[in-house]
């Protein structure tokens, strides 16, 4: 499997300052980010947002794989995942990603699937990275 990569740049000051974002593909291509939009409420990236979309992106493609290999044809996993940033002794922390999934499998029972979608969490690639916790809201559409 080939590498990934990214980068980001910073000039300044930490609450001053301002940044951009890449990614190798180019679909990032400079993405403002600032202490504001990280840390307030200003209307930029930040890597927060970025990681919740990997997140929820991840989750999506690995609770398909599961379903289909369980046996069950999945016609869509839409998953949103909410990336909460606090301060924690005194730094700012990554504490909880809460995903929330809706699939669209064609009958499958809600206790099944809740066990798919559960093993799945923790399974997910971008979830083993995490060092935080992961709360799950996973239903059938």
């Amino acid at each position: 499997m080939p590498d990934k990569k990214a980068s980001a740049v910073w000039n300044g000051d930490l609450k001053g300052g301002s940044g951009t974002m890449n990614s190798e593909s180019g679909v990032l291509s400079d993405a403002a980010y600032s202490f504001a939009s990280r840390f307030e409420d200003e209307g930029k990236s930040n890597p927060e947002e970025l990681l919740g979309a990997a997140h929820a992106g991840c989750y999506s493609m690995a609770l398909s794989n599961e379903l289909h290999k369980a046996g069950h044809e999945s016609k869509s996993v839409d998953t949103k995942a909410t990336v909460t940033l606090e301060m924690i002794d005194g730094a700012p922390t990554i504490s909880t990603i809460k995903l929330v999934a809706v699939a669209n499998v064609p009958g499958l029972d809600d206790s099944e699937f809740q066990k798919i979608a559960e093993a799945t969490k923790s399974a997910c690639p971008v979830s083993l990275v995490l060092n935080a916790d992961i709360e799950l809201d996973a239903s059938l559409a």
